[in-house]
């Protein structure tokens, strides 16, 4: 029958503190028992208040009672060691803790990961050993944070009390012990209200950059919009250039063609007239031969009979033609043609250098960034109340980034002034063009006119 007795869990046997198996145990006035150090250590805590309180029924005393072990319950809780029965067993959910995680301060043996930390009991808890920090009602005054390696930063290292307090005159959270100590009169406010206020400057720097940020997108796109526009003008003003500069190609090669034409029609027809004059006059020099050959052939005749009756049948000599003027200048050229070919190209690199000229000052009006305006320069953005806090990352040593002593564009702060663009000097028609620092002045030089 001894063996059918009350079945003991080893949470019985736990301290409510450290949630771990009673170590020397102690019995407080109340009837509350814990660990003799773990409650030693939560009592000096509250010892500059000279209230202390049980940690499960918050039971007030005063002055602090004295601790006396518990033998009895030590006794059991040895008892209950040595059979085993506290043997703790890892749920199959949980998970073990790795080198870069958070061990639970609770669990023996290989801890299980932690994933609060109390700020009160400066220990960190696994999913199983934090349960009584939400079902107990003695635990209800505890914060839990995400657990962290940094817990013992939340300590003041002189007095070993909780950092509740932060000085704004010295800019560090210290202790209420500090208080009446180093940071006596100082400007100290609650830890909690500090970071309220903090979390409200940031949120209004916050604020302020996104609509910087915004303001600069919309002049980004803005810019990506006129370089869009630009770029697609630029290419069909380029293809209708290479248009209108290839159909005048053509009307050039065309009057070219036309004049070369003009200059062999000429040459046939004079040539021609020419021609004929000279088989008229071969003609006529053939039958004044003929006729002298039988003047020649007359004149040696011995038979005078015959002389005579032939010179009666001899026929007048034949008449010449009246022929044109013909000129014999040796020097007789196209020459006047040259000139006037000479004087149409001075022509038109007169009108293609001025057309240039014109040209060039409409392309250099386009521009997408226009020169500096201090005036633009200034920043039409109010900074609002909590931008003061501005100065609290300034006095930290840390500028703000992205700000320099660059000159800045007007438009886009993020651009630079890009140097000047060199300017083009056009050189003679059919030449290429050059580029240089100064632009060559455009003079209009008279051809005389030939007739």
């Amino acid at each position: 029958m001894a063996q059918a007795g009350v079945v003991l869990d080893k949470d019985q046997f736990n301290c409510s503190i450290c949630l771990d198996v009673l170590k020397d145990p102690v019995t407080i006035p109340c009837g509350h028992s814990y660990c003799s150090d773990c409650i030693r250590n939560y009592w000096d805590q509250d010892d500059y208040l000279g209230v202390f309180v049980c940690p499960q029924c918050r039971q007030n005393f005063n002055p602090r009672p004295l601790l006396a072990r518990n033998t009895m319950l030590a006794d059991v809780v040895e008892k209950f060691q040595r059979t085993g029965l506290q043997e703790a067993t890892t749920p199959s959910n949980q998970s073990f803790a790795q080198a870069d995680d958070v061990g639970c301060d609770v669990c023996t043996g290989r801890k299980n990961k932690a994933v609060k930390s109390c700020l009160v009991c400066l220990a960190s808890y696994c999913d199983v050993h934090v349960q009584p920090h939400y079902e107990s009602a003695a635990f209800k005054k505890h914060k839990l944070v995400s657990a962290s390696r940094r817990l013992q930063e939340t300590i003041c290292g002189r007095h070993d009390k909780l950092l509740e307090v932060y000085c704004r005159t010295d800019k560090q959270c210290i202790c209420y012990l500090c208080l009446t100590d180093e940071h006596k009169g100082h400007d100290t406010v609650l830890a909690e209200e500090e970071i309220q206020q903090k979390q409200r400057q940031l949120d209004d720097m916050r604020q302020s950059s996104q609509m910087r940020i915004h303001q600069r997108e919309k002049e980004a796109q803005e810019l990506r919009q006129a370089i869009f526009s630009v770029t697609r003008s630029a290419r069909a003003a380029a293809e209708e250039s290479d248009a209108v500069f290839t159909e005048l190609i053509r009307s050039i090669e065309l009057k070219r063609f036309e004049v070369r034409e003009l200059i062999k029609a000429k040459e046939k027809t004079a040539v021609s007239q020419a021609e004929q004059l000279l088989e008229k006059i071969q003609k006529e020099i053939t039958e004044l031969k003929v006729n002298e050959a039988e003047l020649d052939k007359l004149s040696h005749t011995e038979d005078h009979i015959n002389f005579l009756q032939s010179c009666q049948s001899l026929q007048a000599p034949p008449v010449l033609s009246v022929l044109p003027s013909v000129s014999a200048d040796p020097s007789l050229t196209f020459g006047p043609v040259m000139a006037a070919v000479s004087d149409f190209k001075g022509l038109l690199q007169e009108v293609c250098h001025g057309g240039f000229v014109c040209i060039y000052e409409k392309v250099r009006d386009i521009d997408i960034v226009g020169p500096p305006n201090p005036a633009a320069q200034q920043d039409t953005t109010q900074p609002s109340e909590g931008q003061t806090a501005v100065q609290m990352e300034a006095s930290l040593g840390n500028p703000l980034p992205g700000l320099d002593q660059t000159p800045m564009s007007p438009l886009n702060p993020f651009i630079t002034p890009q140097p000047a663009l060199p300017t083009f000097a056009f050189s003679s028609f059919g030449s290429k063009l050059s580029t240089g620092s100064r632009q060559r002045q455009v003079q209009r030089r008279a051809h005389p006119r030939r007739k």
